[in-house]
């Protein structure tokens, strides 16, 4: 520190306080918001701090200073111990007839007026759906009105008139011999799920869609709106754990093969993603590649969409598009049950 100018040991006190920031970032997975609330803020800030770390490695190699070492220490052990940020993984994403392809999307009602300007987004969405064919597609924010073109998919679930939730649903080409929704108290958020009849066997399809932050940062203008953000938040954060454990109680008591849809509105270095993960895969880690962004925020790559199936079953392939008819992007996966 002695040999360093003012001006480096200013950079030095940034890089450290990153690569700490970092590090309890990673931490966040393992400590419930109740424990220590900091702990959820950051966990959405983990695309941010890990790429923010990269320019200091940078930096001190180009100084030779062996200071670039506690940045590196810190993106190696929260990329090689806490995974699934970015995968170097292959970009083949054929998909054979003996498997079971399932997408995830969020569509928000077929409405989005973001990077989608035109008036007839929601027949954009229909025929993308219609050019991809999955033997299965989840929906949130659905909007009931494509029923009407999808009839590739005789058999549904969508959330019942009556309900006060928001809209999703399970549309399949094969049977469906039970449904039903999980009802989140306190909140339009909700899950459903449908048993599938494949191959002579049951799968239970659950669409996952946890409490929504309904926050919009580019409106966050003053400390008024910005104490309301936090609180916001703060409420959130509280909802998706006991969301996920509603959840959890329910998949606990099926007997069937299970694959999961989520939006959990939630990075995977959250205490939410590892609960409702649970012991099974998560369809990016195991054939993803890049960073697998599903939600659409300016430069910052967030992966808030999640296919998770059972270990007993075999990943073949996982497809992220770059489709912006929504401010969530499409998820596909083959699975060989």
């Amino acid at each position: 520190m002695r040999k360093l100018s003012f001006f480096d040991r200013i950079v030095y006190f940034l890089n450290v306080t990153l690569a700490v920031t970092l590090l309890l970032t990673c931490l966040a997975s393992y400590i419930s918001v109740k424990t220590f609330l900091p702990l959820g803020f950051l966990s959405l800030f983990f695309p941010i701090t890990f790429i923010l770390n990269i320019p200091f490695i940078l930096y001190w190699v180009y100084r030779q200073k062996k200071i670039y070492l506690v940045s590196l220490a810190a993106v190696l052990i929260s990329y090689f111990l806490f995974g699934s940020f970015y995968k170097l993984g292959s970009t083949d994403v054929s998909i054979a007839d003996k498997n079971l392809s399932i997408m995830t999307f969020n569509t928000r009602d077929f409405r989005f007026k973001g990077w989608a300007k035109s008036e007839l987004t929601g027949n954009e969405i229909i025929n993308f759906i219609r050019d991809q064919d999955p033997d299965i597609v989840c929906f949130q924010e659905f909007n009931r009105r494509g029923m009407r073109r999808l009839r590739e998919y005789p058999f549904f679930y969508i959330t019942p008139y009556k309900s006060e939730k928001s809209t999703q649903a399970i549309l399949s080409k094969y049977p469906i011999v039970s449904s039903g929704s999980l009802k989140f108290p306190n909140t339009a958020n909700n899950a459903i799920y449908a048993d599938i009849k494949y191959e002579g066997d049951t799968i239970r399809i659950y669409n996952l869609h946890l409490q929504s932050y309904q926050i919009i940062p580019s409106r966050i203008k003053n400390i008024g709106r910005a104490t309301r953000a936090y609180e916001k938040m703060i409420k959130t954060f509280e909802l998706q754990e006991e969301q996920v454990e509603i959840f959890n109680k329910h998949r606990k008591e099926s007997q069937f093969k299970t694959i999961v849809c989520a939006d959990l509105n939630s990075t995977p270095f959250s205490n939410v993603y590892r609960k409702a993960k649970g012991e099974m895969y998560d369809t990016f880690d195991e054939k993803g590649s890049g960073f697998g962004k599903t939600f659409d925020l300016k430069l910052v790559p967030f992966r808030i969409d999640f296919i998770f199936a059972d270990k007993t079953m075999e990943i073949m392939t996982h497809q992220n598009f770059d489709l912006r008819l929504s401010d969530h992007y499409p998820v596909m996966s083959s699975i060989r049950l």
